[in-house]
């Protein structure tokens, strides 16, 4: 049974990688579709993962020292919503590549924030547990993207054949708010981290106040 952290990143992750499916093996056709040739496509595409990676640098540095890394990843989510409606706009090359370098930074803020807090509540999950669920628990996040992903995959290509790129986007734009708006609840979960030190801290109490009453017990018996 898991937590109800884990399930909100879980199901938010999930709707994530459906949306993200249905476009990822049409990025090529798309960019050709506005002009690109196969070194623009290639700059295009690198320009989203230099963008990525620099900024999940930067996000690793403020995450928790100046903002939440609940509130990044939140934003990272918005933000993608965001550029994924941005691709109805495109026309040419440059506000493709535009597009993927906002695109790039969503990954960024969203990514590696998701990990460190499935992480985080993933320990909260087996806490006190004889029997641990870490492999389980991480099973779940990497086969359920991979299933969901090759979903999105083929109602993308559906999408496209049948309608058009549009409307791929708007469907997609659809989904990722979707996203967005079941994650962001995560913004008002108690943390674990406090919920343990309580927990923490009755437990103390209890087994101090066994002790006096055993020892008083035994004062009794004595006399």
């Amino acid at each position: 049974m898991l937590n109800r952290q884990l399930k909100i990143l879980l199901y938010s992750s999930n709707i994530w990688y459906l949306g993200e499916g249905m476009f990822a093996p049409l990025f090529a056709v798309f960019a050709k579709k506005v002009g690109g040739d196969i070194l623009e496509i290639s700059g295009v595409w690198a320009a989203y993962l230099i963008a990525s990676g620099i900024f999940t640098v930067f996000v690793g540095k403020i995450a928790d020292k100046v903002i939440s890394k609940e509130k990044l990843m939140t934003i990272g989510y918005a933000l993608n919503a965001i550029f994924t409606f941005a691709y109805l706009l495109v026309s040419s090359q440059s506000e493709l590549l535009v597009v993927q370098i906002g695109v790039g930074v969503a990954s960024a803020l969203s990514t590696p924030t998701w990990n460190a807090l499935y992480a985080k509540y993933e320990r909260y999950e087996n806490h006190g547990r004889k029997k641990k669920s870490s492999g389980c628990v991480w099973a779940l996040a990497d086969g359920q993207s991979e299933i969901v992903t090759g979903i999105g995959v083929l109602l993308g290509g559906l999408i496209v054949s049948s309608f058009s790129f549009n409307s791929l986007f708007i469907v997609m734009g659809i989904v990722q708010t979707i996203a967005t708006v079941y994650v962001a609840q995560i913004l008002y979960e108690r943390s674990p981290k406090i919920y343990l030190s309580n927990s923490s801290e009755q437990s103390d109490m209890e087994g101090r106040k066994r002790l006096l009453t055993s020892g008083t017990k035994s004062a009794d018996v004595r006399q």
